[in-house]
């Protein structure tokens, strides 16, 4: 039986009945890393009877210097997420940049996730739609959410919608969580990202900066909003991370985290 969070789309408005986790580093800094924080989420899966996906990029496209760390590539991400996959029993998602990754990428994950800086990439949307797998479109930082439901629609049914944050002025992002029940409306599982929320673009010079120390309030506010996931980008010392550290989870944070926040969902639920 699939997990709920791979259930078909739902009626407007309506929420999934369990609260599922997308939690991983930002992107693959070694294999070793990855395998040990996988391992640890799947312990706190089993522990706490969570529904959690592993998420790593493969190569971070969109960065904002060309200098910055951009992964291992997609011939040895994918053997790691595949290896991962088989090893931890957890399902995986990573991100593709450009249409002739999506068949490949389809081959070895479960999720394809569009970058939000490409959430409104026609040919990139149909091709991830194209492969039969569920696609996460992460919501663009400039995009209104009632404009979603095109993006939507160049996908097909199996899609999730992630918020991640808007757009004030540079190098600043604000959550506007009215806009998370106009996304209920179109009858896909929607996700909050809550450590690219609290993201400052560009704000590390050349990097950017943030304060992980709001993601959690965040995601509070938005099970309160009524979503049906919670993303969190997640490494055992975010200060030494290679990429989006500051606004990374401490692993530690988020298994002791985690499992409160499950309860919420349910208390919200009842």
């Amino acid at each position: 039986m699939q997990p709920s969070f791979f259930q078909n789309n739902q009626k407007e408005g309506t929420h999934q009945d369990r609260l599922f986790f997308i939690a991983g580093p930002c992107v693959i800094e070694s294999e070793d890393l990855c395998c040990r924080i996988a391992e640890r989420l799947a312990e706190l899966k089993a522990k706490y009877d969570l529904d959690i996906v592993f998420k790593a990029s493969y190569d971070k496209a969109n960065r904002l210097s060309e200098s910055s760390f951009r992964g291992p590539g997609r011939e040895n991400g994918l053997k790691i997420l595949e290896k991962i996959r088989n090893r931890c029993g957890l399902p995986v998602l990573t991100d593709i940049h450009e249409t002739s990754q999506a068949v490949e990428v389809a081959e070895v994950v479960d999720i394809i996730q569009i970058p939000a800086l490409l959430s409104r990439q026609t040919d990139l949307l149909v091709a991830a739609g194209r492969t039969g797998k569920w696609v996460n479109i992460k919501k663009g930082q400039f995009m209104a959410p009632e404009d979603m439901e095109f993006a939507i629609a160049k996908v097909g049914e199996k899609v999730w919608i992630t918020e991640r944050g808007t757009f004030f002025g540079y190098k600043r992002l604000v959550v506007d969580f009215a806009g998370i029940p106009v996304l209920k409306r179109f009858g896909a599982p929607v996700v909050f990202d809550a450590t690219h929320s609290v993201q400052l673009p560009g704000g590390g010079g050349g990097v950017s900066g943030g304060n992980r120390e709001l993601a959690i309030p965040l995601a509070r506010a938005a099970i309160a909003m009524g979503v049906d996931g919670l993303f969190f980008e997640v490494h055992p010392d975010p200060d030494s991370a290679l990429c989006d550290g500051p606004n990374s989870l401490r692993l530690e944070d988020f298994e002791r985290e985690a499992p409160r926040l499950k309860e919420m969902f349910e208390r919200m639920r009842d």
